[in-house]
């Protein structure tokens, strides 16, 4: 990976950022179904499968939005959410808050950091008082000028899915972190569509990210294609986050677009093959590479040669293997005189060499 640089920062014990191994993120959000157990076994599974954290989201049905079934309320996009009201939708897939301090202290036994993602001033305020480490922002909260300042004030590092977000947006939101005490900031390319297709995930944005404003980059992946987060994390994503759920046929709000367990492995093992693809820059042979260096061209003799006779074009040639001389040195060979006799297919070298 690239050379570390002073934008890289730490969530519980972890650093994230450049130079480090990819900072898996497993979201549970909604996959709970409002079963305390089944939330439980999410967050230890998720540790199982290689998770590097665990996130949760923090809000009630009553802090997003009010029970109405006007149309206004109502969900007309999405297959996943179509046909409700918001707070059905929210009563249906928020995580109790009595849950929360709970589900971190398992992910902390397996010495893995959970934080969550906050959607009021109300829940900064909780998570503050459960000793989070870190906070994201989630793409539909990056207009929430209030709950940013609210946010930065924790001076805890803030991840950002920059998901619908236009380029001005985006802008406000990170200088409002920068203006409000945030020390370290992360923006995650995010395709806000559930599930999101591979042709709508424009992956170069991750690199632009990282030129336009200087922060560590990653890839909030709403997609089910095990391509995608490969790709990402080839064009310098440093995190990656995933929704997680133990079975996609059991439902659930977010199940539509989430990974069970055995393909989190999958994602977590390809993630960690792309790292030492990508390696860092090097130039010269490598371990195994050295190996076969002695295949390369070489000097040799290739005619019995008498002390004290001339190297030519005849006795002398530029052959495999590279045991002799560095074929750049046959100019300076040739005319040259044997300090001894020399047989032939024997490695030219500056000790037979008058």
């Amino acid at each position: 990976m690239n050379q570390k640089n002073n934008l890289n920062f730490k969530i519980g014990k972890r650093e994230v950022g450049e130079a480090q191994p990819v900072f898996v993120v497993a979201e549970i959000s909604g996959n709970h179904n409002q079963n305390f157990k089944r939330a439980k076994e999410l967050v230890k599974s998720a540790c199982q499968c290689g998770a590097d954290a665990v996130k949760l989201q923090t809000y009630t049905p009553d802090t997003l939005t009010i029970d109405s079934s006007k149309k206004w309320f109502r969900v007309k996009v999405n297959s996943a959410w179509k046909g409700k009201t918001l707070y059905e939708l929210y009563k249906e897939a928020y995580t109790p808050w009595e849950w929360q301090p709970k589900l971190k202290k398992i992910a902390n036994s397996y010495g893995i950091p959970l934080f969550s993602t906050p959607f009021d001033e109300t829940s900064v305020d909780f998570l503050e008082k459960m000793g989070v480490p870190a906070y994201k922002i989630a793409s539909f909260e990056i207009v929430d000028i209030e709950l940013l300042k609210k946010v930065a004030q924790t001076k805890k590092p803030v991840i950002i899915s920059r998901g619908m977000s236009s380029l001005p947006e985006l802008k406000l939101a990170v200088s409002t972190l920068r203006k409000y005490g945030t020390p370290s900031i992360a923006i995650l390319h995010c395709v806000s569509s559930y599930p999101a297709k591979p042709e709508e995930m424009n992956l170069a944005t991750i690199s632009d990210i990282k030129k336009r404003f200087g922060v560590i980059t990653g890839l909030s992946d709403h997609s089910l294609s095990p391509l995608v987060p490969v790709v990402a994390v080839a064009l310098g994503a440093s995190i990656i986050e995933k929704h997680f759920t133990l079975s996609r046929a059991d439902g659930g709000s977010d199940a539509a677009f989430s990974l069970e367990p055995e393909e989190f492995k999958e994602l977590v093992k390809s993630v960690r093959e792309t790292e030492k693809v990508i390696g860092r820059v090097r130039y010269g042979a490598g371990k195994k590479e050295s190996e076969n260096i002695v295949f390369r061209r070489s000097l040799f003799v290739v005619k019995d040669i008498k002390k004290g006779e001339k190297f030519t074009h005849e006795n002398i040639r530029c052959i495999r293997p590279g045991y002799g001389l560095q074929p750049r040195f046959l100019s300076k060979a040739l005319g040259r005189k044997a300090k001894k006799d020399i047989k032939r297919d024997t490695p030219l070298n500056w000790s037979l060499i008058v």
